[in-house]
């Protein structure tokens, strides 16, 4: 029997919970690329759960492609100067737009999605 839409939507709220907090207290004990590239990963994690909480039947590679996708966007959005212009007036603009293009972000999304589709997969095929 699924989860129900209820369950999944709770999960998901709390994984963006963690994730977020793991990223920001990353961000506080390290310098430099370990911080800047795993809040990319966790990033692209939260989307994911985001793309799940507002459609929990979704499937795996819909969902991870989607999240991956976003974060793509936003990050290529990002060589127009328009999130950087954003961040300068609002700390939250900062954190959901970044400021400056980075290739590497680009990798690191799905580093941050990719666990997530497999385990939602290996969850959803053991609960059918």
């Amino acid at each position: 029997m699924p989860f129900a839409s209820r369950s999944v939507r709770l999960l998901m709220v709390a994984s963006a919970a963690v994730f977020a907090a793991a990223a920001f207290g990353i961000r506080a004990v390290t310098d430099g690329q370990i911080g800047q590239y795993s809040g990319a990963a966790l990033s692209g994690s939260i989307v994911y759960t985001i793309v799940v909480f507002v459609r929990p039947p979704i499937s795996p590679l819909v969902a991870g492609g989607i999240a991956t996708a976003y974060c793509w966007f936003v990050e290529f959005s990002q060589l127009t100067g328009i999130p950087a212009a954003l961040s300068e007036r609002s700390v939250i603009a900062q954190l959901l737009l970044g400021t400056q293009f980075d290739i590497v972000d680009v990798a690191w999304y799905p580093v941050g999605v990719v666990p997530l589709v497999a385990l939602h997969w290996f969850l959803r095929t053991r609960s059918s």
